[in-house]
């Protein structure tokens, strides 16, 4: 990635901060795109200390204009777009009936379409060139919903939806633009802190948990091996998609059952907490939130999982033992059932 440019939406914290050094560590000129400016220079600073060069763009993804804008900028200043990282996100904890039509509308926006918006303006540049990367940064809630978080889950479900499309046009074109998908798990970002919740107490990620960097290592693997359509990030990952395609009902009742309490800690939520649906937390009154949340002690910095998924043979092998365990056992079972039936 030396001497490459890439673009990091969502850029000043959480996953998109550690993509944005990431690909610093790799030597490559990293335009960062977030709202908020106190987030944006210090992950700047993150990136130059790394190794890279940093360009920072304040810019609301939900704005296409602005999008085209930013990007003239970054072409301009930094040369032609190699890369382009869609990761800007914003969400609400709550039960559906409890988010109002513009608060769900907000969420949408900004996670689907400030995705199709980077998509786009990165389309437009690339291929006339017919080379260029575009990585979207999705969710296993992407795949597989949960309660509490049905603007972004439905979000995440049509970010998948919306980038099969545009690679099956891609292919017909013949073109050598590649877009792929990293999936991940729950990971211990700032998000837990500054979204709007009306949870009664204060929500957290499912567990296992992962740290951003885990995500951004597989954000630059996939960039740098983008014609795989879909990386999946974590063990958690992999088996909660695998779960849902084989036991979905089962899944949707276990999670119905859990979903509530896995999302919420032992913490009685604050009357009022700030929030960054409209406006952001790190602007000239608020501060910079950093990479990681507050759960790094149970955070998983390495998944064994995510390196072995690189290897294909590798992989399939092992889901085929897997597999064949699996059926065995329920075979086994379903023998045994039917023996106690009789005896009774």
């Amino acid at each position: 990635m030396a001497g490459r440019t890439v673009v990091v939406t969502g850029a000043s914290a959480g996953v998109g901060r550690a993509v944005a050094r990431a690909f610093g560590e790799q030597g490559a000129s990293v335009a960062l795109l977030a709202r908020g400016r106190l987030g944006l220079e210090a992950a700047a600073a993150e990136v130059e200390e790394a190794g890279g060069r940093a360009l920072v763009v304040p810019v609301d993804m939900a704005l296409a204009t602005r999008v085209e804008e930013a990007a003239e900028r970054v072409e301009k200043v930094l040369g032609p777009i190699d890369v382009w990282v869609n990761s800007a996100f914003t969400s609400v904890f709550a039960r559906f009936p409890d988010v109002t039509a513009d608060e769900y509308a907000r969420v949408t926006t900004v996670t689907y379409l400030g995705c199709v918006n980077g998509t786009r303006t990165a389309l437009r540049l690339m291929r006339p060139r017919d080379s260029g990367v575009v990585v979207q940064v999705g969710s296993a809630l992407g795949e597989v919903s949960v309660p509490l978080q049905a603007a972004y889950c439905g979000a995440k479900h049509a970010i998948n939806g919306f980038t099969a499309a545009v690679r099956m046009e891609l292919r017909h074109e013949r073109s050598d633009v590649a877009v792929t998908v990293v999936q991940l798990p729950a990971l211990n970002t700032p998000q837990f802190s500054w979204a709007l919740s009306r949870l009664p107490r204060r929500p957290r990620p499912v567990a296992p948990v992962y740290q951003p960097e885990v995500a951004a290592r597989a954000v630059v693997y996939a960039a740098r091996h983008p014609r795989r359509a879909e990386y999946r990030v974590g063990a958690s990952t992999a088996g909660t998609v695998l779960a849902h395609r084989f036991a979905p009902a089962l899944l949707d009742r276990y999670l119905a059952r859990t979903g509530y309490d896995a999302q919420q800690t032992d913490e009685r939520a604050r009357a009022v907490t700030p929030h960054n649906l409209w406006e952001p937390l790190d602007g000239p009154q608020g501060r910079d939130h950093g990479t990681h949340g507050s759960f790094d002690q149970e955070a998983a910095d390495r998944s064994p999982y995510t390196v072995a998924a690189r290897h294909r043979l590798l992989l399939s092998a092992a889901a085929g033992a897997v597999l064949v365990t699996a059926r065995a056992l329920r075979t086994r079972g379903t023998r045994a059932a039917r023996t106690w039936n009789r005896r009774t």
